[in-house]
């Protein structure tokens, strides 16, 4: 197991070598600060991007405090409380880096917005590991993966390449749905991982879309405000998830779940289609 476990961590770390050494770098666009609403309310510059970012200090302290309240949330393993603890802090600190950020956009303030991002990230990534692979595996990654989150950051400020950082950011976007799909849960409710993975996808739609989205509405929102409003409805979902699950007492990955569920109705389908059949053959019989 542990041959296997310094395999894989060989794998991945070749295989980014490889990607920065056939990949251009890719600069950060000046373009990306120059954002749809700029509008001021109550003194304060770029008001709705600046206090849309609210609702990621109260959903990130609400957990960080349910997590050590009470085991509110039933944490079973070292592990988890840690990973879940790295997750509602950097999820609280967004708030604090993206109003800042968005107060004077420029690449200084930027890292201040990313970094606490990249922390929840990296910590989402070791809680998996911890519920759905192994728990000493995952509870030993919580610190290289923030860490490793932490250097991509550096690495683009230093170095205006962004390679790094995308990777830290989009591969738990592949990652996380598909393992909640394919991987066997600890706990029950594990589909509300599928429901916070949307409301991200969601959130990258609209950030793309900031100033379209800001037409359409005739100036009312623009699609960067609805993107951290959409964001923050990830820790929303994740911390219903802490609050109402369970132990699994038949670990079942969703997509077995669905498979059952599928060959059920299949099966319900051809009795209803059989019974059709004798229906029919009966009333032909006494004609």
């Amino acid at each position: 197991m542990r041959r296997r476990s310094v395999w894989a961590w060989a794998v991945a770390i070749v295989c980014f070598v490889v990607l920065m050494i056939v990949t251009p770098s890719i600069p950060q666009s000046q373009e990306y600060h120059n954002f749809a609403d700029h509008r001021n309310f109550f003194g304060i510059p770029n008001a709705s991007n600046v206090i849309s970012n609210f609702p990621f200090f109260i959903v990130g302290v609400t957990g960080l405090i349910l997590c050590y309240y009470g085991n509110y949330f039933k944490l079973s393993l070292d592990g988890e409380l840690w990973g879940w603890t790295c997750f509602f802090i950097g999820v609280a600190a967004v708030a604090f880096g993206s109003s800042y950020y968005h107060l004077k956009p420029n690449d200084a303030r930027l890292v201040w917005d990313r970094l606490p991002m990249t922390i929840a990230f990296t910590s989402i990534i070791a809680i998996f590991i911890i519920e759905r692979v192994d728990e000493r595996k995952g509870k030993v990654s919580i610190l290289p993966l923030v860490l490793a989150g932490i250097v991509s950051i550096l690495y683009w400020r230093f170095f205006d390449d962004l390679r790094p950082y995308a990777v830290v950011q989009f591969v738990p976007c592949i990652a996380i749905p598909l393992m909640a799909i394919l991987m066997p849960p600890m706990y029950t409710h594990s589909s509300y991982w599928l429901w916070a993975a949307g409301f991200y996808l969601l959130a990258k739609v609209e950030e793309a879309e900031d100033k379209r989205i800001y037409n359409w509405t005739h100036h009312i929102v623009s699609g960067h405000t609805l993107k951290h409003l959409c964001a923050a409805m990830v820790p929303v979902f994740l911390t219903l998830m802490l609050a109402k699950r369970s132990i699994q007492p038949q670990r079942q990955s969703l997509f077995q779940i669905w498979k059952i569920s599928w060959t059920r109705i299949q099966e319900s389908r051809f009795k209803g289609e059989q019974s059709n059949i004798n229906y029919t053959e009966v009333s032909i019989e006494e004609k």
